[in-house]
C-alpha cells in the first residue's frame, strides 16, 4: 500500500481489544459466549456493515471446500463471517499489526481458529503462493493503494484459474471532491479514489472478467436513514467500528463519507470479477 506510516497511523489507535470488549460488556453480551453475531455491529469496517458483507458472501458463493482470500482484513468480522456461512477457510491479510492481533483474538473466542488465519502484510506484495485461493474479495481497502495495477495484478497472482474476485468500495464520483476525514483517510493524502471505468479497466488490463458492477448509492443512503432513525429513537446504530476504531473522529468522518455519497463525489460500488 502506499504512504504505509500514513495509513497504519490513522488505523492503529488506542487499546482497541480493550474497547471493543468494553462496548461489548456494555451490551450486555456474555463474552464466554462470544458469536459472531455478537461482533458483527464493530467488526465489520466497511461501508454498511455486515449487510455488504451478506451481499458480497452472495457474490462468492463459496462451498466448504474453497480456501477464500480477505484483502484488507481490518478485525476480521467479513473472515469470521464467511467461514462460519460457507464452512470454508479462509486467509486474512492486513497492513496494520494491531488489528491482525485483535483479529486472532476474536477469531479465537468465537471458536474459528481452525478456519480461518490471519498475517500482517501489503496487499502489493503477499507472502502466498501463486495460484493458491478459490476466491478473494476486499473490502473498501482499495481507496488507501494508489497503485492499483501493482494491486490487481497480485490478487491475480495469488488467485487459481477460474477464480472468482469481489471489489466493495468507494469509487471516485463525478461531483465535487470528498472532504475528510474519512474512515478510510484523515486527509487526501492517504486517499486515492478511482472512478468505476478506472477500476474496470485496470481489472482487466490485469487479465479479469468483469462478471457484474452495481452502483450502490441507493442502499447506502436508505442505511444511513435508518441508522440516524434509530439513533433518534435512542436505540443504538446497526454500524459501530467506525466509532470504535476512531474514536473523536468518527463522526465526523462519517458525516463527510455520508455527504459524499449523496452528492455523487463518491460512488459505492461492488464488482465480481473471474480469473
Amino acid at each position: 500500500m502506499s504512504c504505509e506510516g500514513d495509513v497504519t497511523g490513522h488505523y492503529s489507535k488506542g487499546a482497541l481489544l480493550d474497547a471493543l470488549m468494553a462496548a461489548l460488556r456494555d451490551d450486555g453480551v456474555d463474552l464466554d459466549r462470544l458469536s459472531i453475531q455478537d461482533l458483527a455491529p464493530y467488526d465489520q469496517f466497511h461501508g454498511r456493515g455486515l449487510e455488504a458483507t451478506l451481499e458480497v458472501a452472495d457474490l462468492l458463493a463459496c462451498s466448504a471446500d474453497d480456501t477464500l482470500l480477505d484483502i484488507g482484513c481490518g478485525i476480521g468480522g467479513p473472515a469470521r463471517y464467511m467461514a462460519d456461512r460457507f464452512g470454508c477457510r479462509v486467509v486474512g491479510i492486513d497492513l496494520t499489526a494491531p488489528f491482525i492481533g485483535v483479529a486472532d483474538r476474536l477469531t479465537e473466542m468465537t471458536g474459528l481458529g481452525g478456519r480461518v488465519t490471519f498475517r500482517q502484510g501489503n496487499a502489493l506484495s503477499m507472502d502466498l503462493d501463486a495460484q493458491t485461493f478459490d476466491a478473494a474479495y476486499s473490502m473498501n481497502v482499495s481507496m488507501n493503494i494508489a497503485d492499483k495495477a501493482g494491486f490487481y495484478a497480485e490478487i491475480f497472482r495469488v488467485l487459481k484459474p477460474g477464480a472468482s474476485l469481489v471489489l466493495s468500495e468507494l469509487s471516485k464520483g463525478a461531483e465535487g471532491d470528498v472532504q475528510y476525514p474519512t474512515p478510510w483517510a484523515l486527509t487526501p493524502n492517504e486517499s486515492f479514489l478511482a472512478t468505476s471505468e478506472e477500476t474496470l479497466e485496470g481489472l482487466t488490463a490485469a487479465g479479469f472478467t468483469i462478471v457484474t458492477v452495481e452502483d450502490t448509492t441507493a442502499q447506502s443512503i436508505a442505511y444511513g436513514a435508518n441508522a440516524k432513525a434509530m439513533v433518534e429513537r435512542g436505540e443504538k446504530p446497526p454500524h459501530r467500528a467506525v466509532q470504535l476504531i476512531h474514536g473523536p473522529i468518527a463522526l465526523d468522518a462519517m458525516r463527510n463519507t455520508a455527504a459524499a455519497v449523496k452528492s455523487g463525489a463518491a460512488v459505492p460500488v461492488e464488482i465480481l470479477c473471474r480469473k
